[in-house]
């Protein structure tokens, strides 16, 4: 049941109480249902993912602040859960960030990040990313907190400077940023644990991790166990991939074995390896929606419509 609470103010009881948060990554209806289904109490979108998955191309600054922000929006309405969005590089200077803030606000998110990338930003697991100045990134997250309407929405300041500046000028900028009011950092392809150690050390607020696929490994995303990030004084993960590729292994799977029913013109049943139709239902809240309808059409209207179907 929805509570009174916003859920921004439940994701920043969250962060407040010390338990350690693990945010898969989300791209649509079907991955963030799943994700509060399995019960985890956040999630959070994925830009890479959605630009992957709305526009068919990699993530390379080319969705727009609208794009981004209307589907976030119809994904946080659809669960109770708290839903912080990626919020590329805030689409412009100070005063864009501004507007991008209240608008992911205005749509339900309970924060978002802002990554230090000079635009047209990328992936920040692919080549060629460069970063902006210190100074504008700590302008765009002062201009990010200004523009708050509920002082809980969680400002993320990413940065991607660790792969261009080295470690030296990363914790400068974890501090400058912490110190211009970020309630997260989020340090991005960050390959060694030393290197997290110093930059919790520096920050001084919670550190955000991006554990990538979660459950295999990748050349910029080390597989370090939770207890050991904990242990490191890290308060939270993100996974940004895992659930983007998880589908994709499936369908292609499924694909493949269809390729071979058409070929071959032998039926096929393999419901291991599909969800069946009261699952997807389920899932969607089939269920709730007819009972909404007995409310308000009447029970003899929801009978007339769908007779004995289930």
């Amino acid at each position: 049941m929805t509570t009174t609470k916003s859920k921004a103010s439940r994701y920043r009881e969250l962060l407040r109480s010390g338990e350690f948060i693990v945010s898969p990554g989300v791209y649509d209806g079907y991955s963030l249902r799943l994700v509060e289904r399995a019960g985890f109490k956040t999630a959070a979108t994925s830009g890479a993912a959605i630009s992957n998955a709305l526009l068919g191309i990699d993530d390379i600054g080319v969705m727009t602040l609208t794009q981004n922000v209307e589907h976030c929006r119809n994904l946080a309405r659809c669960v109770d859960i708290p839903v912080t969005a990626d919020a590329d590089n805030g689409y412009g200077n100070p005063v864009n960030v501004h507007h991008a803030v209240q608008l992911f606000e205005e749509a339900g998110l309970a924060g978002v990040n802002i990554e230090d990338q000079v635009a047209p930003k990328r992936c920040g697991h692919m080549p060629g990313k460069e970063v902006v100045s210190r100074d504008e990134m700590v302008r765009k997250i002062e201009a990010a907190c200004l523009a708050r309407r509920n002082p809980d929405f969680v400002i993320i300041a990413r940065t991607d400077a660790l792969a261009l500046e080295g470690i030296t000028d990363t914790l400068e900028r974890v501090q400058a940023y912490a110190q211009a009011g970020a309630d997260m950092i989020f340090p991005d392809a960050v390959k060694r644990e030393d290197d997290i150690a110093r930059i919790v050390e520096a920050a001084r607020v919670p550190v955000t991790i991006n554990m990538g696929f979660g459950i295999r490994s990748r050349p910029t995303t080390p597989l370090i166990p939770i207890p050991r990030l904990k242990a490191l004084g890290v308060r939270r993960i993100s996974l940004p991939r895992m659930l983007p590729a998880a589908a994709i292994k499936a369908m292609t799977t499924a694909l493949a074995l269809m390729r071979g029913v058409v070929e071959s013109g032998e039926p096929i049943d393999r419901p291991d390896l599909l969800a069946g139709i009261d699952e997807i239902m389920a899932l969607m809240g089939y269920d709730d929606m007819r009972a909404l309808e007995a409310r308000l059409l009447g029970d003899d209207a929801v009978e007339r419509k769908y007779g004995n179907a289930p």
